[in-house]
């Protein structure tokens, strides 16, 4: 059966308009994942109802001039920047001057983006001095895709360093595992106050973190001086997350490392961010395909016996998604594992959903 076509049609019949869902609006990072899922599909299949799709979508929020509904520079959050990826295929299909100029907006944003000492981008300027995992994913490809695209493929160092840097500060030793999170000033709450690192391994950030390197793989020139490292990156960290692949059902927890406490439960869009990289990996040859096809056939099995039920109208539906979590902004989002397993769990949240599109997508592409 093909899961991502499936999926694909479930949203386009069940939210024709993803603005309107509950979202009032709002210039959400949760678009770019879903519409990303249907730029593959278009990319795969030639349909053109997918293209419309992710174009009906951005144009709710691109104005003519170029400007962002809902958007505003000086917050300078990473996860603004999410939804620009749409932007270049957008340009590149409709030669329209309203999408390169949007995208030049959020490029703009990077250009001033507060930095640690070292250059890595803040996760927000209301989290100050700190490198979440998931804004990788938010940042990295679009600035890789930009600057490929529109500045000549210079300074493609300052893309690869955020990746080298992250690594560098939150990797586990002895795990092989990345912290959600790392304060480089050492005074969050949330954060040992020696390290600055975030107590737990969070599923989906480090989710996050795989889907951005397997996306900027795909893309960064291979005689890149930082190829061959953040390679090794990649691959170390899904090594590392192999090792706590749940052998019963395939996929992986909310808080990665300890499946077996009280509490914590099998997490769909961490493991669909975890399959999309494994899958990505192998048809970019980056990943041997016979050390890893048992990995990622295990995996998706996994996925789709754990997290799928249909509807009796045939839509697809995927369960068991974590709504939200972070760290910071409130005494509770304290980074504890009481905390992870404290958020709601919820079917079809579009981070889990369009996660799920891309990992259906890469994989059933290696069976053809």
């Amino acid at each position: 059966m093909n899961w991502a076509n499936k999926t694909v049609r479930s949203i386009m019949e069940r939210t024709p308009k993803l603005y309107e869902n509950g979202y009032d609006s709002k210039w959400s990072y949760d678009y770019g994942v879903i519409l990303k899922g249907f730029a593959l599909m278009w990319k795969k299949t030639g349909e053109s109802t997918y293209f419309q799709y992710i174009r009906e979508q951005m144009d709710h929020f691109i104005e003519e001039e170029g400007s962002i509904r809902g958007y505003r520079q000086d917050e300078y959050n990473i996860d603004h920047i999410n939804n620009g990826k749409l932007l270049f295929l957008l340009y590149k299909e409709t030669g329209l001057e309203k999408y390169r100029k949007a995208a030049a907006l959020l490029r703009e944003q990077l250009a001033s983006h507060p930095r640690t000492s070292e250059g890595a981008f803040w996760h927000k300027q209301v989290y100050p001095y700190q490198i979440w995992l998931d804004g990788l994913y938010m940042g990295a490809p679009f600035y890789l895709e930009y600057l490929l695209t529109f500045e000549d493929g210079n300074g493609l160092e300052d893309v690869t360093k955020q990746f080298i840097l992250c690594e560098k500060h939150t990797r586990d030793a002895k795990t092989g595992l990345l912290y959600h999170a790392w304060d480089e000033k050492k005074i969050q709450p949330w954060c040992d106050p020696a390290t600055g690192l975030s107590p737990n391994f969070w599923g989906r950030s480090l989710g996050w973190f795989v889907m951005a390197l397997a996306d900027v793989l795909e893309l960064l020139p291979k005689d890149h001086r930082d190829y061959n490292e953040l390679l090794r990156i990649f691959r170390d960290v899904l090594n590392a997350l192999r090792n706590y692949q749940d052998q019963a059902s395939g996929v992986w927890y909310q808080v990665v490392n300890l499946g077996g406490r009280k509490g914590n439960y099998l997490e769909a869009s961490a493991s669909s961010m975890i399959v999309y990289a494994l899958a990505k990996g192998i048809r970019l040859g980056v990943l041997d395909r016979e050390t890893w096809r048992s990995t990622v056939d295990k995996a998706f099995e996994g996925l789709i016996a754990e997290f799928v039920l249909e509807t009796k109208e045939g839509w697809v539906n995927l369960n068991k998604n974590c709504q939200v979590a972070g760290l910071g902004g409130s005494d509770r989002r304290d980074g504890t594992y009481a905390y992870y397993i404290s958020e709601p769990i919820i079917t079809n949240d579009f981070k889990g959903v369009g996660a799920f599109i891309q990992a259906c997508a890469e994989y059933e592409g290696l069976q053809l």
